[in-house]
């Protein structure tokens, strides 16, 4: 029994990982039906962030999360402003080109601005270990379960009750007629790239502080885009959830069945999952879904 427990925490504290990235896919998608393909470098990018303003400041934990957060920013709105805008009215098979072409961009850029090897991001938090009976769980792991929840409930409340998340969610139904209500396409996807950006910066961040930081990093991105495709591509809170589903389900595949077994173990998921539900567990057709 104890093992186990130990497997489902660790699984939730992964699966968290996945799904604040794949909220972030979601995001994206939700405000401007594309998907980004460079979500995992966007994650790693940030993280690596992270790390230089803590080897600068000392690891003081405040003023590198302030940082982080700003430099996610300041990602998002280039990359909108600068690559994505520019697309706007492109065949979305183009425009998803570009993600992807930006991917191997930004994870080229880890070996020209810092190196290949690993590191540890140090901030005095995550790697401490809290008893809870005689299970050990790391303070990281805690807060980056208690980081999703509370993301979870504030963005499911952005999107039903403020007049911008109505907007966003009005510009991914129909842009064009969200233009003509007075709503601004551009301002509202460069928000969606702000605040992805940030969701995915906040998952690198967590994931250096209880692993370790590498250029490897953004293989967090394919793990979190099944993750995405199981909740629904469409669904915001579901992403999150699927996260979860995902990494609990690695792990006990992997504690139980074997290692080899963690790597395939979601994507057998995902296809039985998608064979009952095309569009994923909370993604609905033709229906808005936060």
């Amino acid at each position: 029994m104890q093992y186990l427990t130990q497997l489902l925490i660790s699984g939730l504290a992964i699966g968290a990982i996945y799904g604040l990235i794949a909220m972030g896919f979601a995001v994206i998608y939700k405000s401007t039906g594309l998907v980004n393909f460079a979500q995992g470098e966007m994650t790693m990018i940030i993280a690596y962030v992270a790390w230089t303003i803590s080897t600068t400041v000392g690891g003081n934990l405040l003023l590198v999360s302030i940082g982080a957060i700003i430099a996610a920013i300041v990602l998002g709105l280039v990359i909108e402003r600068v690559v994505m805008r520019p697309m706007l009215g492109e065949p979305v098979f183009a425009t998803v080109m570009v993600t992807i072409g930006l991917a191997v961009i930004l994870r080229s850029s880890i070996n020209f601005i810092w190196d290949a090897y690993p590191h540890g991001l140090d901030v005095g938090f995550g790697r401490d270990i809290v008893r809870i009976g005689n299970i050990g769980v790391r303070t990281g792991q805690i807060a980056v379960i208690t980081t999703l929840l509370l993301l979870l409930v504030a963005i499911w409340a952005f999107f039903r009750y403020s007049k911008f998340g109505v907007a966003m969610r009005a510009v991914a139904a129909d842009d064009r007629t969200a233009l003509l209500m007075g709503i601004s396409a551009p301002r509202v996807h460069a928000a969606a790239w702000a605040a992805s950006s940030v969701i995915a910066g906040i998952a690198g961040v967590f994931f250096a502080i209880s692993y370790d930081l590498s250029p490897a990093m953004f293989q967090l991105g394919l793990k979190a885009f099944p993750a995405t495709i199981l909740g629904g591509l469409d669904a915001v809170l579901g992403s999150g959830i699927g996260g979860l589903l995902i990494g609990i389900t690695e792990n006990l595949a992997g504690g139980y069945l074997g290692s080899g077994m963690k790597e395939v173990a979601g994507f057998v998921m995902i296809i039985v999952v998608l064979m009952i539900r095309p569009f994923g567990i909370f993604g609905e057709r033709d229906i808005e879904r936060v």
